[in-house]
Parts: structure tokens; C-alpha cells; sequence
């Protein structure tokens, strides 16, 4: 009897698909039934070489190589996953598989992932595609009943392809440029280089900002707090002698007259169902938590617990098609903290949401970020993947409650000739905001007011301010500045300015938290408190790389042709081409550039190594000292921001210094010695940690190492 190969992309989601076919017999690297054969990779398994696997020449980095333009590329497997590799391959070679089923994550790089894989293996047998967003039984069973045709996902796979190596051939070219002209780790890419720019052009707004005061005045009444509002309907004026003019004039004034009470019934819609980037920007907002961290908790849930749908994707949107499927999905956290809303909506005869949620047309690979059909089982969440769950659960119900509707009042007030307003709402139907508001706002009164009516005034009291600039980016800002540049690309043809939104900015919603994580690996950028700061290093790189490596306008120009290729419209050489000239290009304005890059952060010590010296860079967690030669690679950590607390302030302490003598010291002035931190925490847990215990929690106050750069490279400059 013939079989068919199912390639997943991960052993999690290989294991839910072998599960929902009934297949129970367990192998090396897969997991076999009567008809199918369920394989995984480890994410990618093949990827291209690196130039020195081209030529061995190519490992002493020189300007006189570049631009190193293979031809063709060439794909290697990747070392640390060779024996998945060989278990995959073994399988999908085996006399009695007839066919290979791509289950790979439905999208551009999922594709690369599973045809790569086949291509190295030299497979060529035919291919069906499963193409689904959630991985529930349910989800699994259906979609092996309407499995595609795996050709149609041919010119997918091109796309996918083409960016690839464009981005090898612009990256890697242009970091060994930068790189060996300047004697600096320096590297550049498509979306890390535009990302460091919209930061530096951030910092720019800030430093030329010019403080403006202005003032206004202020009515105090027994019931309300009355605002000045001019002729313009403006609140505040930037001239302060008019401002202290009416103060002197309305001195004596000891009482208003309500001239004006105007109540307009008002409504507000649920906010759109999330998609990654808007769930990264929300978990920043309420728990600071980065862009990564939030990832990281969601594929959990996503692939661990099977409780929500597809978490890279980059719609806000459902599809007809899961219409049906919405009265499970409430039914399954009707037992969560909103049963209370949930049994609202199931009471429903027919379960629909607002206007506009279902949208096929704005649903591309996948839909946005939705429960599955699956119960969370009691206790088994962690604190942060329960807090996750209920926020896209909140957000889910939301859309399904209508609207929240309110009265707006706003009540003028004359003042001896001057008009002052105060303004308020009241809650007249919570709608969607029930999973928001409790229902003690739906009661809030408003302060009553008759027109015509006279109010004693109790002062008039002068207000001033100062106009601010734009705040710095923090990792939620700057995800939201990632996926809409505009504002970055002035003077840009409006063609680009609306395929760069239509593509969803810069990046993609997969890959945003791992550019910001790389900026600070490679010390171009620093966080002070939550803010980013660009570094001495991320300054100098942005003149020293050409200019069109700085502008979202290359993603956009790029994504255009990809979407092309990807729709049949477009030859993947036609693009290359105009690639390999962009390289070239690049590789020229870099070596002409009579710029100097200048170390500006040498400690003075010598590595312990190779006796070079050491740089003083700011990591994510904490301060290091890293080789100046970009060969060596030697670092070591000076401090490491911790999570643990400080016994005085319960602020979070910071751990100096190396080894057995490091110590723990708070900004309170609080010091003391790992050894007696080490006491006092076996003392408060109550019990002798293990060594396992205290190694664990140690490594998680560190700094995660890069890998060897001539590694890193091979992943640097993907999308």
C-alpha cells in the first residue's frame, strides 16, 4: 500500500497532525499509520552557503572579493539539524511514498522551509499543500480534506526564493564592505538598517525640538472644573501677557452664567480582532514585555496548548469560512474570566460580528489572531501565556457585544465676556467596552447643569505648559513605526508610499521582534529605562552605509516585485538582476566613501585572547566588554541587569563582576554578595535550592551570547 510523506515545519505541530491521522508508531524522526508518514523539521533544516563554502578564499574577508555573487546558489544543510535532515530525507525516499504532503506554516518562508528541504533531498515526487491556521483536530482533519494542488504554490516558492538571496547578496556583501574597510563588526540589511534609521531620524526631532510655553485659565466651580476657550475654540494661547491680562480683568468675576448645555448621543465600535504586531504593541503597553517575549508566549499557545489560531499574521480580519465556526470558539472560553460576556453572546440566536470583521478581501495567508475551538485545561497556563490568552479572548468577545454608546455633554459658561467649557460623558451602554470597563462606569453620574442657570465661581486660576516633543521609541512604538514608515519616507513617489502599507511596512510581522533583538545584539542600539537610544556604533554606521539601505523605500520596491513573482506577473532572473546591480552599487559607495569609523568606547583593557582591546557596550540586560577584532569574538559580561529584588526597595538589583565573587547592588545603595544573596533566597523559599536550580535561575539574569559572526551571517539579513 502507497503512502504519503506530511512534512511539518516543528515536532509540536507534527505530533498534533499524527495525532488527528491516527498515526501511533513512533520512528526516528517521524511518526507512521496505515497511510501516512508524519516527518518535521526543526524551523529551516537547509539553507544557503555562506561564501566560504563557496571558495575557501573567501574566508579571509577582502575588498578585492566583493561582490561575491554565487552562481548559482547553493544550499547546504545546516549543521546543528543534519540528523533531522537525514531522518526527513530517508523518509520521503522511501519505494513506498508516492507522495509528499507540505505541511509547513501556510506563507512565503514555510514554503522556502519544506521545498528547500526537498530540493537538497533531490525528492521529486508530486506534492499536495495543507494550508491551515490553526493546528486543532478539527482544523487538521478539514484541511486534509481540501488539500491543494501543490503547484499552485510554485511562483509562492520563487518569491520566497528571491528574497533569499537578494537578501544574501545585499547583506552579506555589504556587511564584509563595511566590515573589512573599517576594521568594525559593522553589518547592514534591508530591514535592520531602515528600522536603525527611523530611530536615529526620531533622536534628530528631539534634539532640534524648541520648547514653546503657553498658558491658559481655569474656572473652579462646586461642581466642575471650567476650561478658557478662545474665539478658535482653542484651550490655551502662546501669549502670556493676553493670558495674565484676563487673570487681572475676571479677578473680581464670582459667578458664570450657563449660556450653552449641549448632550450629543454618542458610539464607539470594537476594536479590530488582533494581528501580531497589534498584540505585540498592546502586550507592551500594559506589560512591557518585549516584542520577542510576547511571541514567544503566544506560539505556546498556539502550538503547546492548541488554544489560538496562527500567530504570524498579518491580517485583523476572518474569512466567510470561519462564520460557522464562531459559536465553538465562544463556547470555549465560556469559561474563562468572561463567561460572564461569553453566555451573552451564545444566548444569540444568530452569533455574528460587527461590520467589517469578516473580510475575505483583506485576509491574505492567514486570518488575525483568534481562539480555537479548544478549552485551556485548568492550570495549565502560565501566568504570562493566561494573561496573553485573555487579552485575545477579550479582544475576540469584543467584537461581538456592539457597540458601546454614551452621552456627551458639553456645558459653555459665561465669565464676565470670557467662554469657559467643561466637558464629560456618562456610559448609557457598555456594549463591547464590558470586557473593559466594570459595570460601576456604566453608572458614573455627571454633574448636573441647567442653561441659564448661575454658577458661583470659587477662583480663576492661571494654567501653563510647555509644548513637548515626540517621545522616543520603546519596543511598542517602534513595532508600530516598523509596520506603517511613511512618515520616514519623504519625497517618495506615492506609488511606494501606498504599496509599503499595502505590504504592512517594513519586515514582516514574523520577523519584527528578531530585528529589534538584533539591533541590540550587534550594540547599535541601547535601552535606557524603556526607551531605545541609538549607540555611538549605530550613529556612525548610518553614515557610513549607502543611502538607499536606510530608506523603507527599498522594502517596498523590493515587496512589489516579490508580489509579482509570487502572482506569476514577474521572472524571479529579472529581479535578481536588478539585485546583483544593487549589490554592486553598494559595494562601490562603500569602499569609495572616504568616511572614518572610530571605536569611541575602548576600556583601555586588553582581550584575553588575542590581546586586542576591549569595547565597553551596552547590552539588552547589561553592560559587556567585547574584542574590538571582529575575528576573535571574545566577550564578557561587567554587569547583568536580574530579576532579582533588592530585600530594602524591592527594586531589581544588578549583578557585577565575574565569577565567585560577583555581588548584587541596588541604585538605593544596597550591596551584597551572590553568596549571601544565594542564602537569603534557599532562606525565603524555605527549602535548599539544588545546583540545578541556582544554575537555572543565574542563566536567566544573563546576557544570550551571538553566535560567531560568520555564523550569524547566514540569518542576518532574512526579512
Amino acid at each position: 500500500m502507497s503512502k504519503s510523506v506530511v512534512l511539518a515545519e516543528k515536532p509540536s505541530v507534527a505530533r498534533d497532525i499524527a495525532s488527528a491521522l491516527g498515526c501511533t508508531k513512533k520512528g526516528n524522526g517521524f511518526i507512521e499509520g496505515d497511510r501516512y508518514i508524519v516527518t518535521w523539521a526543526l524551523g529551516h533544516l537547509v539553507t544557503h552557503a555562506t561564501p566560504e563554502q563557496y571558495d575557501k578564499k573567501y574566508q579571509k574577508w577582502t575588498l578585492e572579493d566583493l561582490p561575491i555573487i554565487p552562481d548559482p546558489f547553493k544550499l547546504i544543510v545546516i549543521r546543528q539539524t543534519t540528523k533531522q535532515f537525514n531522518a526527513v530525507k530517508a523518509q520521503l525516499k522511501r519505494s513506498d511514498v508516492k507522495e509528499i504532503i507540505i505541511a509547513t506554516d501556510a506563507g512565503r518562508e514555510g514554503e522556502l522551509v519544506a521545498r528547500w528541504i526537498l530540493e537538497k533531498a533531490k525528492v521529486n515526487k508530486p506534492i499536495k499543500r495543507l494550508w491551515i491556521s490553526s493546528v486543532t483536530k478539527k482544523a487538521i482533519v478539514e484541511g486534509f480534506a481540501n488539500l491543494k494542488d501543490g503547484r499552485a504554490y510554485d511562483h509562492l516558492y520563487e518569491a520566497a526564493v528571491a528574497r533569499a538571496e537578494a537578501d544574501w547578496i545585499v547583506g552579506i556583501n555589504a556587511t564584509r564592505a563595511l566590515t573589512v574597510k573599517h576594521n568594525a563588526q559593522l553589518s547592514t540589511g534591508r530591514v535592520q538598517t531602515p528600522t536603525l534609521a527611523m530611530i536615529a531620524a526620531r533622536e534628530e526631532t528631539i534634539r532640534e525640538f524648541r520648547p514653546k510655553s503657553y498658558y491658559g485659565l481655569e474656572a473652579l466651580t462646586e461642581r466642575a472644573t471650567f476650561r478658557w476657550q478662545t474665539k478658535s475654540n482653542e484651550t490655551r494661547t502662546f501669549d502670556e501677557a493676553l493670558a495674565n491680562r484676563l487673570l487681572e480683568q475676571l479677578d473680581d468675576v464670582k459667578e458664570g452664567q450657563v449660556v450653552d448645555v449641549v448632550t450629543k448621543p454618542k458610539k464607539t465600535f470594537a476594536p479590530p480582532l488582533f494581528d501580531l504586531t497589534e498584540l505585540q504593541k498592546e502586550a507592551y503597553k500594559r506589560w512591557g514585555w518585549s516584542a520577542k517575549e510576547t511571541l514567544s508566549t503566544l506560539q505556546n499557545l498556539y502550538e503547546r496548548h492548541k488554544v489560538v489560531t496562527y500567530p504570524r499574521t498579518d491580517s485583523k480580519h476572518l474569512t466567510d469560512d470561519l462564520v460557522g465556526t464562531l459559536r465553538e470558539r465562544i463556547e470555549a472560553v465560556d469559561t474563562s474570566i468572561y463567561r460572564k460576556e461569553a453566555n451573552r453572546i451564545l444566548r444569540q440566536k444568530d452569533i455574528r460580528p460587527q461590520k467589517g470583521v469578516v473580510n475575505n478581501a483583506k485576509v491574505t495567508d492567514h486570518h488575525a489572531i483568534i481562539p480555537t475551538e479548544e478549552t485551556p485545561l485548568r492550570g495549565s497556563l502560565s501566568g504570562r501565556e493566561e494573561d496573553l490568552y485573555h487579552l485575545i479572548v477579550a479582544r475576540f468577545l469584543a467584537v461581538f457585544l456592539g457597540p458601546a454608546t454614551y452621552e456627551q455633554m458639553t456645558i459653555t459658561l459665561d465669565v464676565g465676556g470670557e467662554t469657559f467649557i467643561a466637558k464629560g460623558e456618562k456610559m448609557t451602554e457598555l456594549g463591547w467596552r464590558a470586557v473593559t470597563m466594570g459595570e460601576e462606569e456604566l453608572n458614573a453620574q455627571l454633574p448636573s447643569f441647567t442653561k441659564g442657570e448661575t454658577v458661583a465661581i470659587r477662583a480663576i486660576s492661571r494654567t501653563e505648559g510647555e509644548t513637548k516633543p515626540p517621545a522616543r521609541f520603546n519596543e511598542g512604538t517602534l513595532l508600530a513605526a516598523m509596520e506603517n514608515p511613511k512618515r520616514f519616507m519623504q519625497g517618495e513617489s506615492k506609488q511606494l508610499l501606498e504599496t509599503i502599507g499595502e505590504v504592512g511596512g517594513i519586515g514582516t510581522v514574523a520577523t519584527r521582534a528578531e530585528i529589534i533583538e538584533r539591533l541590540f545584539q550587534t550594540f547599535v542600539i541601547e535601552k535606557r529605562g524603556n526607551e531605545l537610544f541609538t549607540t555611538s556604533k549605530g550613529r556612525q554606521l548610518l553614515e557610513l552605509v549607502p543611502e538607499d539601505l536606510k530608506s523603507p523605500a527599498l522594502t517596498a520596491e523590493w515587496e512589489q516585485s516579490l508580489d509579482q513573482i509570487a502572482r506569476g506577473k514577474m521572472k524571479k532572473s529579472d529581479f535578481m538582476k536588478e539585485m546583483i546591480e544593487f549589490s554592486q552599487k553598494s559595494v562601490k559607495d562603500i569602499i569609495m566613501d572616504d568616511k572614518k569609523f572610530k571605536h569611541d568606547n575602548i576600556t583601555g583593557k586588553m582581550c584575553p585572547d588575542c590581546g586586542k582591546p576591549l569595547l565597553r557596550v551596552n547590552g539588552k540586560r547589561g553592560v559587556m566588554n567585547v574584542c574590538q577584532d571582529r575575528e576573535c569574538g571574545h566577550r564578557q559580561n561587567v554587569s547583568q541587569k536580574t530579576n532579582a529584588r533588592c530585600p530594602n526597595c524591592k527594586k531589581k538589583l544588578e549583578l557585577r563582576g565575574e565569577g565567585d565573587g560577583r555581588i548584587f547592588v541596588c541604585s538605593c545603595g544596597h550591596r551584597e554578595k551572590l553568596s549571601v544573596f544565594k542564602q537569603r533566597r534557599n532562606k525565603t523559599k524555605g527549602r535548599q535550592a539544588d545546583r540545578r536550580t541556582v544554575q537555572k535561575f543565574m542563566k536567566q539574569q544573563e546576557e544570550p551570547e551571538n553566535t560567531a559572526m560568520a555564523e550569524a551571517l547566514k540569518k542576518l539579513f532574512e526579512q
